[in-house]
């Protein structure tokens, strides 16, 4: 398959938009410069073509935009599957990603915010190849960050909002106020 390098320019082009998205629309590979629109474009074609699944890897170190390019491609598909305005797929999907990161994130010394999880997204289409639904599982989580972290890094970010939290109402309600000790402070 078609492979795209990519470097996160940490801060928002105008690159992305509707009017690109529709450029790479039904053009082929080669006919337009490398983008991740193309890279989704293809996979996009070939589905419908060969009534086969597809799938884009997105793959980089902590920081290099893997989240937003997998953004982007469900944006184009939404787009294109002439679904963006009827059922918000991306958002749908998306909606779930601050959940899932205070879950499976933690501070690294490379990033504030890094992953230390996979993401799978599978994404349905019906026979007209429009988005009907969509679902996102995780998968190789790095257990060994609950017992040990290095020098300026820290826990999962749900340790410490659980800690933060452990003194509100709702958290006794939530039968977790005897697995943490107040008197120690690990934040």
């Amino acid at each position: 398959g078609i492979v795209l390098v990519a470097i996160n320019p940490y801060e928002q082009l105008p690159i992305y938009g509707q009017d690109v998205i529709w450029a790479y629309s039904g053009q082929n590979t080669g006919d337009m410069d490398p983008h991740i629109f193309a890279v989704a474009e293809e996979a996009y074609k070939q589905m419908a073509r060969d009534e086969r699944n597809q799938s884009i890897i997105v793959s980089g170190e902590s920081g290099a935009g893997k989240t937003v390019s997998a953004k982007y491609a469900m944006r184009f598909f939404a787009t294109v599957g002439g679904s963006a305005s009827e059922t918000n797929i991306e958002d749908k999907v998306l909606a779930s990603n601050p959940i899932m990161e205070a879950i499976g994130n933690a501070r690294t010394t490379v990033n504030d915010n890094s992953s230390r999880f996979g993401k799978y997204i599978q994404i349905g289409f019906d026979t007209g190849y429009h988005i009907i639904g969509a679902n996102m599982r995780t998968y190789l989580l790095e257990k060994s960050r609950v017992v040990f972290q290095a020098k300026n890094e820290r826990n999962y970010h749900i340790f410490y909002q659980l800690c933060a939290s452990a003194s509100l109402p709702e958290f006794k309600d939530l039968g977790l106020s005897k697995c943490f000790d107040l008197s120690v402070h690990w934040w």
